[in-house]
């Protein structure tokens, strides 16, 4: 299976879109991690797997990382954010979530954090 889950053509578009549209705390987060600068590890921003756009994905260690902002503390958006880490774990992704507020403030312990998931 391709590192894209069967994403369907239009789920491509809209990552192709949402990647001129970063959140501060993407930003932030995507300079620790573009052109390997994280443990040597390739990751994609914007990346879209079955029907789902993952903020950022590494393949090779089959993790995704998602980056929350206040729109997820809705009881709506808290059992899709199950259901989705549901469908992402039975394709074998493993999941990390962080607050914005984490990246913005804290950044050095979402990177600690993310440097102990990390499939040695």
């Amino acid at each position: 299976m391709s590192m894209f889950y069967g994403a369907s053509k239009e789920i491509r578009a809209r990552a192709r879109r949402l990647r001129k549209k970063s959140t501060k705390a993407e930003e932030l987060l995507w300079e620790v991690l573009r052109n390997e600068k994280l443990a040597g590890l390739k990751f994609r921003r914007q990346h879209p797997a079955a029907n789902y756009i993952l903020d950022f994905y590494c393949h090779s260690q089959k993790m995704a990382i998602e980056i929350d902002g206040p729109v997820h503390d809705s009881d709506w958006h808290e059992e899709s954010d199950i259901k989705r880490e549901q469908v992402l774990k039975s394709l074998g992704i493993k999941v990390i979530r962080f607050r914005n507020d984490e990246v913005l403030f804290d950044l050095n312990l979402v990177i600690s954090n993310i440097k102990e998931q990390i499939k040695t």
